[in-house]
């Protein structure tokens, strides 16, 4: 960890302690975590330095819906899901780009920024999914498979979108198959959503072969069912919202099924006595605070990637990044990881 020798004012630490306490009030998702008063005593001091460190370094702090709320609501200028980020990193005019998430959130950060600086906190931030497929393995299901259109999940590095015809998200995925003219399509790297893309496109009627890679996500593909029947019979009226990275027979039995972002809007515009997420515990902890009044039951997931994410490491890559923490890509594979994004935004359904 850098050592700095940061000084503010009693009042300055006492203002910022209160604007954590008030929005740190309604969680209690994360095991083994407290953010009351103390804590947020002890987070001021580095979320004071952080917010001042990005006006010297010219720097924003993209943080996902998954990572410690003293990140998102500490520290954090942008929060959602994927691809909200990577509009944000699309847009961003900083000099520097912290990307507390993981890995492959940061690669497409610099894919859209080139100019940019882009630092992860930790570079052990990896990815289940992401990491299951690499571009050589990727070559090789091409081959085997040829003329299929190539579609991968954003959650991949940069070099299987280099070898990708489209990048898709879970909130467009439906909508961008259904207007490639290929009839067969390579999904990759997530097996259990390209179950569900298959049962849904059959739903709408829309004729694909959809084909898959093997990999899965360590923390949606662990709910199951019988699970989901035990959560009902114990909290009658209650609402189930699944993410569509979990298995087909889990997004069988939910009541709303959908991207991050999506999740957050339906248990924000429904009325329910209880919500089960079927998620990461991270998109619990935002909603409890976004959501006050709003009732979870347990069930959430912890991904241990996310969670490696720190102020320490956020403070300590805004003040001397390390060599690991800087993000560098191959222009060709930049190049080419662009040309599958912009495919992307270009036929995502608009807002």
């Amino acid at each position: 960890m850098v050592s700095t020798n940061a000084a503010f004012t009693a009042a300055e630490l006492e203002a910022e302690t209160e604007r954590l306490f008030k929005a740190f009030l309604q969680v209690d998702c994360t095991p083994g975590k407290s953010w009351d008063y103390e804590a947020c005593r002890n987070f001021a001091p580095l979320t004071l330095e952080i917010n001042r460190l990005k006006k010297e370094k010219d720097a924003v702090i993209l943080t996902h819906s998954y990572v410690e709320p003293e990140i998102v609501y500490g520290v954090g200028d942008y929060k959602g899901d994927s691809y909200y980020l990577s509009l944000m990193a699309r847009d961003a005019k900083a000099k520097m780009i912290v990307f507390a998430g993981v890995v492959f959130m940061a690669e497409t950060a610099k894919i859209l920024s080139p100019d940019a600086t882009v630092v992860v906190p930790d570079r052990g931030s990896g990815c289940s999914l992401a990491d299951s497929l690499s571009g050589d393995q990727l070559r090789k299901l091409k081959a085997a498979y040829p003329g299929a259109a190539v579609v991968c999940y954003i959650n991949s590095t940069a070099d299987v979108k280099a070898e990708s015809d489209v990048c898709v998200t879970s909130g467009n995925v439906y909508d961008i198959i259904a207007k490639l003219p290929q009839e067969r399509i390579l999904f990759v790297p997530d097996r259990l959503m390209g179950e569900n893309i298959r049962t849904e496109l059959k739903r709408r009627g829309v004729a694909k072969e959809i084909i898959t890679s093997d990999g899965t996500c360590i923390v949606h593909d662990v709910f199951d069912a019988p699970a989901v029947a035990d959560a009902r019979a114990r909290f009658p009226g209650l609402k189930v919202v699944a993410h569509p990275e979990c298995t087909p027979e889990v997004a069988a039995v939910a009541d709303f099924v959908g991207s991050t972002g999506a999740m957050m809007k339906y248990v924000k515009t429904s009325e329910a006595p209880y919500y089960l997420m079927l998620t990461e515990c991270g998109l619990v902890g935002r909603l409890q605070v976004e959501t006050p009044g709003k009732h979870f039951i347990g069930g959430c997931r912890l991904c241990p990637y996310m969670k490696l994410n720190s102020l320490e490491k956020v403070r300590d890559a805004l003040l001397a990044p390390r060599p690991d923490q800087i993000v560098t890509l191959d222009d060709d594979i930049r190049h080419r990881a662009a040309r599958c994004i912009d495919r992307m935004f270009e036929l995502a359904p608009k807002d």
